[in-house]
């Protein structure tokens, strides 16, 4: 009687691991290939890019309008003789 329920039970995960390795092979029916696929990819991978070059550029820029404002703050801060 043990004997069976162990072959029934193996027979039971045997079951379980096809239908689960079916139904993984059947998830790439979802997976719509296009024409216009590679062009997402290249557009996607663009952005990963550029966006570090354009977020360099704004930085620059920031760092040199602030350069070019007049700097009376140094005035200020110069220690008063006594």
């Amino acid at each position: 009687m043990n004997h069976l329920r162990i072959r029934v039970l193996l027979m039971i995960c045997g079951l379980i691991e096809t239908s689960l390795a079916h139904a993984a092979v059947d998830s790439y029916r979802f997976a719509h290939v296009t024409i216009a696929t590679p062009w997402y990819i290249f557009l996607f991978l663009m952005l990963g890019v550029f966006s570090p070059f354009v977020l360099m550029a704004v930085l620059a820029w920031r760092n040199a309008m602030r350069k070019t404002t007049p700097e009376s703050s140094d005035i200020d801060n110069k220690p008063k003789s006594e």
